[in-house]
C-alpha cells in the first residue's frame, strides 16, 4: 500500500479554539508525525478550511458551517487561516482547500490521492469530532485503508474524543499513538505501512 499523512485543519484559529492550553504537547507531537512520516518518504498533504467572501457556498441547513459564516471565520486569505506554523508545509507540499467538514467535501482531495498512486491514510488533525470523524467516514467509503493517530488528534471535548478513538474509530482503522506508529515505520520501505 502507498501511504499518506493528512494534516487536517491545523490552522492558526482552529489550534487557538481547540488547544486552549490543554495540550501543550499536541504541535511538537504532530511535528514528529509529519518528521517520521518524510524519513519514511510517506507524503505529507495539508488539508485546509477557506471559505469565500460572503460564505457563497455556506446553506443554512449546515448548523456547524452557518455558525462560522455568522461569526466571520475561515475566510480565503483572512488571519487565522494559515496553517500553523509548527507544522507547516515545506514547499512543494500539497496543500488542499476544503469547503466542509470532510477532507473530501469541496476539494480536489481524492483527485491527488489517486494521482499519486495513494491508497491509505495516516489521520491528523483538528477537530477529532469534525475533520477526523467526517473524513474517516468518507475514506472508508471510497475504500482507503485507515490509520489515525490517536494522539495526533485534538477536539475542544476531551471526552468526546476518548470515546472516538477508543471506541468508534476502531472499528474502521488501526488507531495507534504518534510512539506507536513511528516504531511501526522503522524498517518499513518507501510507502510505510498500512
Amino acid at each position: 500500500m502507498s501511504s499518506a499523512l493528512l494534516v487536517m485543519d491545523v490552522q492558526r484559529a482552529i489550534v487557538d479554539i481547540v488547544d486552549n492550553g490543554s495540550d501543550s504537547d499536541y504541535l511538537p507531537r504532530l511535528r514528529r508525525a509529519i518528521d517520521g512520516a518524510r524519513a519514511a518518504d510517506i507524503p505529507v498533504i495539508y488539508v485546509v478550511i477557506a471559505l469565500r467572501p460572503g460564505f457563497p457556498e455556506v446553506g443554512t441547513r449546515n448548523k456547524p458551517l452557518a455558525a462560522i459564516a455568522q461569526a466571520g471565520l475561515f475566510v480565503e486569505g483572512a488571519p487565522g487561516t494559515e496553517i500553523h506554523p509548527e507544522v507547516a508545509p515545506r514547499p512543494g507540499d500539497v496543500v488542499v482547500t476544503k469547503r466542509r467538514a470532510s477532507a473530501f467535501s469541496g476539494s480536489d482531495l481524492d483527485v491527488v490521492l489517486r494521482a499519486r498512486g495513494i491508497d491509505s491514510l495516516v489521520l491528523t488533525g483538528i477537530a477529532t469530532s469534525a475533520v477526523v470523524l467526517s473524513t474517516l467516514c468518507q475514506a472508508n467509503d471510497l475504500d482507503f485503508g485507515l490509520t489515525v493517530l490517536s494522539d495526533a488528534c485534538l477536539d475542544t471535548d476531551p471526552e468526546l474524543h476518548q470515546v472516538l478513538v477508543e471506541r468508534l474509530f476502531p472499528q474502521w482503522a488501526d488507531v495507534p499513538t504518534v510512539d506507536g506508529w513511528l516504531k511501526s515505520l522503522s524498517g518499513t520501505t518507501s510507502g510505510g505501512p498500512r
